[in-house]
């Protein structure tokens, strides 16, 4: 396949260099203004990937023309300005991928509906999602992830051409439910993030269950399937997420807690306004993202709200 990657920060770098090492044939467009483009096209790396020269990398967005399928990894927010843009070239027949995960927080709008909204008819979407980070993918270290489609023989076709002995991918059976899983895992991270800032990290286990089944009772709502919230999009996700290093949301939780700067990208922060107006949009108790929400967003304060979670009204557990 000719596929355009959309994106070369950390995650659309390695699923550029992804792409090559199975064989597909691969163009970067990245913006002339960046800063960060210029560099890796003059050195032809970045902090986590070296490119070989089979990749060809450009400033033309034109080459989306030439691609059977356009994969798009940019930070969520910017998505629908992408898409206005991309509508200029009067793109038709194409496979949009989206690698990134999100919700878009002006329009209320999951991933897949701002592409699909803004596209021709003739175009169709997939998502690609699942733990790993980069530095470890690209030392080899494999990992199982989920693409996802409301196309069923795309979705298949995906994951037959693009697994490899680096990913196991599974077929996805709920967009929706997979979609907000892998959206609100990020938020799960900020709050594991504020227990490691707090040395509250043994509460870990507890988070990992509870934040799942106030995200699985989300889905349900809004019409998906509950247990996507157990699966690769979000308790799967957990370990890199909630646990590791490279996880960007659980070190911004990390420095919020300690009053330190973190100039990274962390979607988890975007994410905690939109799990909050799904909340209260289908009148769902969300204890764990309302807290991270009112944290981040009222400047409430951090010790007190996450002891307040130890104060709710006694339940039974499921």
């Amino acid at each position: 396949m000719k596929i355009t990657v959309i994106g070369s920060g950390r995650w659309g770098s390695f699923i550029a260099w992804y792409l090559d090492r199975i064989g597909q044939s691969v163009n970067v467009y990245g913006r002339s203004e960046s800063k960060e483009f210029s560099h890796l096209q003059r050195t032809r790396s970045n902090d986590y990937i070296i490119y070989p020269d089979s990749i060809n990398l450009t400033t033309d967005i034109n080459v989306c023309l030439e691609s059977e399928v356009i994969v798009i990894s940019i930070p969520s927010q910017n998505l629908y300005d992408l898409m206005q843009e991309l509508q200029n070239l009067k793109l038709e027949n194409k496979v949009f991928i989206l690698c990134m995960k999100g919700i878009d927080t002006k329009r209320h709008k999951r991933l897949s509906e701002i592409v699909s909204e803004n596209t021709s008819k003739t175009n169709k979407v997939a998502v690609w999602i699942g733990p790993g980070h980069v530095q470890e993918f690209y030392n080899n270290v494999p990992n199982c992830m989920v693409i996802d489609s409301n196309d069923e023989e795309l979705k298949v076709r995906l994951v037959n051409e693009l697994s490899s002995d680096l990913i196991r991918f599974y077929i996805g059976t709920d967009l929706l439910g997979n979609e907000i899983g892998a959206a609100a895992k990020n938020v799960i991270g900020i709050a594991a993030g504020l227990l490691d800032g707090y040395n509250l990290s043994t509460l870990k286990g507890a988070l990992m269950s509870r934040g799942t089944r106030e995200v699985a009772r989300l889905i349900k709502e809004m019409g998906g399937n509950e247990l996507s919230a157990y699966g690769l999009c979000h308790l799967g996700d957990y370990e890199a997420t909630v646990f590791s290093k490279f996880s960007h949301n659980r070190a911004f939780g990390e420095s919020f807690a300690k009053g330190e700067p973190f100039e990274k990208l962390a979607e988890g922060y975007y994410t905690a306004l939109a799990m909050e107006y799904f909340a209260n949009k289908y009148e769902i108790e969300m204890p764990i993202c309302h807290a991270v929400y009112e944290i981040l967003y009222h400047q409430a304060d951090p010790k007190k709200t996450l002891k307040s979670l130890f104060e709710r009204k006694i339940k039974s557990e499921f």
